[in-house]
């Protein structure tokens, strides 16, 4: 049955491939695989593969590939990711030796990209458990590390109708998973107890190094100064996030705004200008502007009300300028990076779309997110947040401490998985 659906799989994304500009891509990218596997990797590349499926699990991966390449400079970095929108993103990844697309899962693909990669070992971030790369992986006694793998009773492996597909989880040498919970879930599955350790979420690790890392962003320190009011920055927001947010901040003129969309298309960007009823700025527009000014001398321009962030890359280091921040994806398909947010120590409203995300259900728990339902839950959850201070004092340091207490992932998988 999994070969069946691979096969549909395969034929549906050539016919949406018509109409879909990312799945043409997609496609596009997976054929120049085999010219880059073939032209970067050497018999004697001591090749090790991060397989992330897409930006957000690329993000759980680096702090170990960071490790890897301190610990063993002489391994070659193999990275791939199955969507486009990671790819796209992190092709360039100087972290990497090379960077591609994974093929889809087919037994001639995976039989030909491990006879050109030959990867020694392989770390597979979260959800990706594609059975044919696995089985062949397995066949060639290559190790396979499942890395801040997270599971649930509802999950296919755990019916009893999941088609012989729960056979891949017994080619995993090692789950290094984020809970209690999938430990046990496991082990129900017949995995041994020897080869899981419930080691959390290597995305702490990462957004720890991103906060210790983080860009001094000059211009959104001064405009943050020039004026008071609390500053709110919504990060990763659709359409119907910003149907919440931009209508409080137009009824709210002691508040100022920073708006990062999850996708900067010139569409988009001038729907939310559209929807906002006061003095907003692109972030390109508004550099452009200072630039101009500062090369004739003459005096900058008027700082806005909202500063609209129209590319990518930026979101982590702008979250600490905020006293409250906001992660899209609540009211869709599920919330984005909560913790990237949080390690600020700032409170974070968050959609209702967010149990499947370990660390969004600790943080409502302990007070450090705040799950809103709609409009009028909005304002009230906001409302508080701006004008009781200690109430959003604790939450923030709830938030905080969450985060910087769960570190630690990427040390013990390193430690077990990376000695030359």
């Amino acid at each position: 049955m999994y070969y069946v659906f691979i096969a549909l799989y395969v034929c549906g994304a050539h016919v949406a491939a018509c109409f879909s500009k990312k799945v043409r891509t997609m496609l596009k990218g997976q054929i120049a695989t085999w010219r880059k596997l073939r032209q970067n990797i050497r018999p004697d590349s001591r090749v090790v593969w991060f397989h992330a499926a897409s930006l957000g699990e690329f993000e759980q991966g680096r702090p170990l590939m960071e490790r890897l390449r301190r610990q063993r400079p002489d391994a070659f970095i193999l990275l791939t990711f199955f969507s486009p929108s990671g790819y796209e993103v992190r092709k360039n990844y100087a972290g990497a030796d090379l960077v591609c697309y994974l093929p889809f899962d087919t037994h001639v693909n995976a039989y030909s990209f491990l006879h050109l990669a030959h990867p020694e070992a392989a770390y597979f971030i979260k959800y990706e458990f594609w059975k044919n790369y696995l089985a062949g992986l397995h066949r060639r006694g290559t190790p396979v590390y499942s890395v801040s793998s997270i599971f649930r009773p509802g999950q296919i492996f755990f019916h009893w109708w999941n088609f012989g597909y729960a056979k891949c989880l017994k080619y995993i040498t090692h789950f290094y998973v984020q809970n209690e919970q999938s430990r046990l879930l496991l082990l129900k599955a017949g995995i041994g107890g020897d080869c899981i350790s419930v080691s959390g979420d290597t995305r702490f690790d990462r957004v720890v190094d991103i906060q210790r890392q983080a860009r001094s962003l000059t211009y959104v320190e001064q405009w943050k100064r020039a004026e008071e009011g609390p500053v709110m920055v919504c990060g990763s927001t659709w359409p119907p996030d910003e149907e919440l947010i931009l209508p409080y901040f137009n009824a709210h003129p002691e508040m100022r705004l920073i708006l990062a969309p999850h996708v900067v298309s010139e569409e988009h960007l001038q729907k939310i200008e559209g929807q906002t009823e006061r003095p907003i700025v692109r972030l390109s527009q508004y550099l452009m502007q200072k630039k101009n000014a500062e090369e004739q001398a003459e005096e900058g321009p008027a700082l806005p009300d909202c500063l609209l962030v129209d590319s990518y890359g930026l979101l982590s280091s702008l979250y600490r300028y905020g006293q409250v921040a906001y992660v899209g994806g609540g009211f869709g398909v599920g919330i984005h990076n909560v913790p990237e947010a949080a390690v600020y120590g700032v409170p974070v409203i968050i959609g209702p779309n967010n149990g499947k995300f370990q660390e969004a259900q600790d943080l409502i728990a302990l007070g450090g997110a705040l799950q809103i339902e709609d409009a009028d839950s909005f304002s009230a959850t906001l409302d508080r947040l701006i004008r009781d201070e200690a109430h959003r004092q604790k939450a923030g340091q709830a938030a905080g401490h969450y985060i910087h207490s769960r570190t630690g992932a990427a040390d013990i998988i390193a430690r077990d998985t990376m000695q030359g």
